[in-house]
């Protein structure tokens, strides 16, 4: 590899100086967090500049710059699922998890990484939940605190927040409706389960204002424009203890995934790529960016590096989505199952809601 040779010989600093990585992820508070975490510390350590930009989901400007055959980024952080498609679609350059870092007392990556962390084409960085959030200003008595207080427009009036999308949408209607977070699969897969997740939409449909990027649940609680909403983990920490919003989480029901790592091909700096990618998913810096947000390591042996937030007193355990007691009644992403009905279940919803 030219990269890795420039940078081991001597004298040749000043080559690896020329080089950068481009590195498209999601913006916001993960950003800088990756930013903090990943590309100071690289470029440090390297000499290589790295450049980053944010999408509100990477996989699309990957897929587009892959079928132009005009690749501009090097590191897209994409979901398991999109990361198992394009890898399919041979958009991907696969990566042999042999070459990453072992642990640091020598535990191979291969069994370092928790279970489904590693794939093909893409090696995982963090665990995230999308919870509920909700202003703790708009509850003067009992406050929610289930999925099912979510759907309660009666006990806890005012308007939700949800994507609109059917993955992160139809699986919180059943858990509100009492299907059990393990069998949430088994219901969508039938007529019956999606009909009865439908129906429990329906129930909210006229109190609902959608979103489709990553700030704007925070920014729809912060306006009082919803006063519940569905996002990303990650985004309600920052608002909560970095900004000192009123805020408050609900974790029951969340919806688990990964973000992923993954190099295109025909990317325009391929080795200076595969350097920062092993350099970002070793155990140190996995723990590190968990100083800067609630996301969590994908690598067993960063948990026990995890500690303070960036303030120096809060401890982030408590707020990371893989917290035991969180994990109780998560419901983990399943993109096989999403590559089934991923097609089926977006039509109907995209019909579900053009219907008055």
């Amino acid at each position: 590899m030219i990269l890795t040779t420039a940078l081991c010989g001597l004298g040749l600093a000043a080559q690896a100086q020329n080089q950068e990585v481009n590195v498209v992820s999601w913006g916001g508070a993960y950003e800088k967090s990756q930013v903090q975490a990943y590309n100071m510390p690289f470029a440090e350590k390297t000499g290589i500049k790295v450049n980053m930009m944010a999408a509100d989901n990477p996989a699309t400007p990957l897929k587009a710059q892959v079928e132009a055959g005009n690749v501009t980024g090097d590191v897209f952080d994409i979901e398991v699922s999109d990361a198992i498609r394009l890898c399919d679609e041979g958009a991907l350059v696969e990566i042999d998890p042999a070459t990453l870092p072992p642990a640091p007392d020598g535990t191979p990556a291969e069994q370092d990484f928790i279970p489904g962390a590693l794939r093909e084409c893409a090696v995982a960085n963090i665990f995230w939940g999308t919870p509920i959030a909700f202003d703790t200003t708009k509850f003067s008595g009992e406050k929610p605190s289930t999925a099912a207080d979510f759907f309660d427009t009666a006990k806890f009036p005012g308007k939700r927040g949800l994507p609109k999308n059917p993955k992160r949408t139809l699986y919180l209607a059943l858990i509100a409706d009492g299907v059990a977070p393990d069998q949430i699969y088994e219901a969508l897969g039938t007529p019956e389960g999606v009909d009865r997740a439908f129906a429990k939409l329906d129930t909210i449909k006229k109190d609902v204002v959608w979103w489709e990027a990553g700030a704007q649940p925070v920014q729809l609680l912060a306006d009082g424009e919803v006063v519940m909403t569905t996002g990303y983990n990650g985004r309600f920490f920052d608002a909560m203890v970095g900004e000192g919003k009123p805020f408050e989480i609900i974790w029951d029901g969340q919806y688990m995934d990964m973000d992923m790592f993954a190099i295109p091909k025909g990317s325009p700096n391929p080795e200076a790529a595969l350097e920062y990618l092993k350099f970002a998913t070793s155990t140190e810096q996995l723990a590190n960016q968990a100083k800067y947000i609630a996301y969590g390591p994908s690598r067993k042996s960063s948990a026990a590096l995890v500690g303070l937030y960036e303030d120096g007193k809060t401890e982030m355990g408590p707020h990371m989505p893989t917290n035991e007691e969180h994990m109780k009644t998560a419901v983990m992403d399943d993109p096989e199952f999403w590559a089934d009905h991923g097609a089926e279940l977006t039509e109907r919803f995209n019909s579900w809601l053009a219907a008055n």
